[in-house]
């Protein structure tokens, strides 16, 4: 069981920044990923990184705005969010993939264990 603490949502105007962060019990490497949920619509994946840091792949609509790194001395994983517009207004989840694929799932089946989620909120 992979237990994962999610912190740094909260309120932002639109063209502000947040870092979102991931922490993961344990000491294996895994590959890990953002998704996010908007009310009334359905989880949609955003960023991920596998296991060894080595690739990231992002949804077309953050492409360029956010950045996702990890850290794996800490099994922690960070979402850096630029640019933010109202329309990234969401739950931020964050997940993990046990498979050590190399390289990065994009759907939610490709992802074993989910954190609690964290509110990110962007006024226009």
């Amino acid at each position: 069981q992979v237990q994962l603490v999610e912190s740094g949502g909260g309120l932002v105007q639109a063209g502000g920044s947040l870092r979102l962060s991931c922490a993961a019990s344990g000491r294996s490497l895994y590959g890990m990923g953002w998704f996010r949920q908007a009310p009334g619509k359905e989880r949609e994946f955003v960023a991920g990184i596998i296991w060894s840091g080595g690739l990231t792949y992002y949804a077309t609509s953050v492409k360029g705005r956010f950045g996702i790194s990890r850290d794996n001395a800490k099994n922690t994983v960070y979402l850096q969010m630029n640019s933010l517009k109202p329309e990234d207004t969401a739950v931020y989840y964050c997940a993990v993939d046990r498979s050590m694929r190399t390289f990065v799932g994009v759907g939610i089946s490709d992802y074993d264990y989910w954190g609690q989620g964290t509110q990110v909120t962007v006024s226009s």
